[in-house]
């Protein structure tokens, strides 16, 4: 059951590779992918701790505090994405000596 989950995720993440890179296959917004990858992040944050209470519910207590360690993993993972501190676009100035005046924003 894992190795199915495993080949899901997986197919998820090339698809939204491929995605963002179809839709901007030039000028590639960093942003954008931490965006993305935060949303898809809480999604399966969600879906874990989904699982978690399905199996609760059944009875299945080790299935159940795997699941929502799982889910714990995935948000601390979450936290560590949205730290990322990447430069917005159009944000970025230089200054006089032509270096960068702002640093990055958080996204």
């Amino acid at each position: 059951m894992t190795q199915l989950h495993d080949l899901r995720l997986r197919l998820l993440v090339q698809q939204e590779s491929e995605r963002i890179a179809d839709t901007q296959p030039t000028d590639l917004d960093l942003s954008v992918v931490q965006a993305r990858c935060l949303c898809w992040l809480a999604l399966l944050a969600e879906a874990h701790e989904d699982q978690a209470g399905d199996a609760e519910r059944r009875g299945d207590t080790e299935q159940a505090m795997g699941w929502f360690a799982d889910s714990m993993r995935l948000r601390d993972v979450i936290g560590v994405v949205s730290s990322i501190e990447i430069p917005l676009p159009g944000t970025v100035q230089e200054d006089v000596d032509g270096e960068d005046a702002s640093g990055p924003l958080a996204a």
